[in-house]
């Protein structure tokens, strides 16, 4: 569903997408965020590295909050009614708090290959609580195409060698949980919120909560703290934690939230050709048959989403 032009912010009025149907937006916005969200877990394990992982979701959180509010106040965005509140606590808890808390922790314990495993899930995650939370009804053969996606990158990550790491298992779960929720509840606000409001009202949502802790955490000198780590923290408070969403929540509300969400199949490959291309990593010849049967899926679920 897409807002009338009437009811849309100056920074969307504007958009070069404005002259495609509503479902190709969808997929284009979808995919730009998930390229955006590629690039998070690398960041965030190279952030946890130097930054404790508490602190470092709160003030990622923090930061993107004060600039999502200073977006509202620039282009004076009405406030959520009052049945939009709880909601966007929801998304709050879901995606600004719960899934790069549980993920930083995880991080602590498995590989980026072990995380995998669970990003494969997430895009099933998303499309059921699309059924539950947004009222979407697939047909049967696009859970086919969602589950068979599901196992190719759950089979490519466990090809790679796991190691035995219970906590960090239970931690992936529980984040790709609160992010299936926090995506579909997002996307279903976005139908009439907006994209990029919805996470804005999210983060200043939070913005009680992180912004304390992360005082309260910081670390007690910032002299040892190397330049990747510091760049890392600025990817992930500025890009996965606001911008990327402005993409993904109005793709979600373009095209669907279980359809769209299906890109997500797609993120582990871009963050492991993301780190071929920075960090001068083989790409194997099984990733790019993996990937190509994954895209297969994707176009699959995205034809039979409706």
């Amino acid at each position: 569903m897409q807002l009338p032009f009437s009811d849309r912010s100056p920074m969307e009025r504007t958009s070069p997408l404005g002259t495609l149907d509503s479902s190709t937006q969808g997929w284009i916005n979808g995919f730009i965020g998930v390229v955006i969200f590629s690039g998070s877990l690398p960041a965030t394990r190279l952030a946890v590295m130097e930054f404790d992982p508490v602190f470092l979701t709160m003030i990622r959180a923090t930061l993107a909050a004060l600039l999502g509010l200073c977006l509202l106040g620039v282009f004076k965005e009405k406030r959520p009614t009052r049945q939009q509140w709880a909601p966007l606590v929801i998304v709050a808890l879901g995606v600004v708090i719960g899934f790069p808390l549980l993920t930083a922790l995880a991080l602590q314990y498995v590989t980026s290959a072990h995380s995998i495993v669970f990003i494969g899930l997430l895009p099933l995650a998303t499309a059921v609580f699309g059924v539950l939370r947004g009222g979407e009804r697939p047909r049967p053969v696009f859970w086919l195409f969602s589950v068979l996606g599901s196992l190719l990158v759950m089979g490519y990550a466990i090809a790679q060698g796991l190691s035995a790491a219970p906590a960090g298992d239970v931690l992936m779960l529980l984040a790709v949980l609160a992010c299936g929720l926090g995506y579909a509840e997002g996307a279903k606000l976005s139908r009439n919120l907006g994209g990029w409001q919805v996470i804005c009202w999210a983060l200043v949502v939070s913005l009680p909560v992180v912004a304390p802790l992360s005082l309260l955490l910081a670390p007690s000198t910032l002299s040892g703290i190397s330049l990747p780590a510091w760049l890392s923290l600025g990817y992930v408070a500025l890009f996965s934690m606001l911008i990327g969403f402005v993409f993904w929540y109005r793709g979600l509300a373009q095209g669907g939230i279980a359809a769209v969400g299906q890109l997500q199949l797609l993120q582990p490959f871009f963050g492991l050709a993301l780190a071929a291309g920075l960090l001068h990593e083989q790409v194997s010849l099984g990733m790019v048959l993996v990937t190509v049967a994954v895209i297969g899926c994707v176009a699959g679920a995205k034809k039979f989403a409706r």
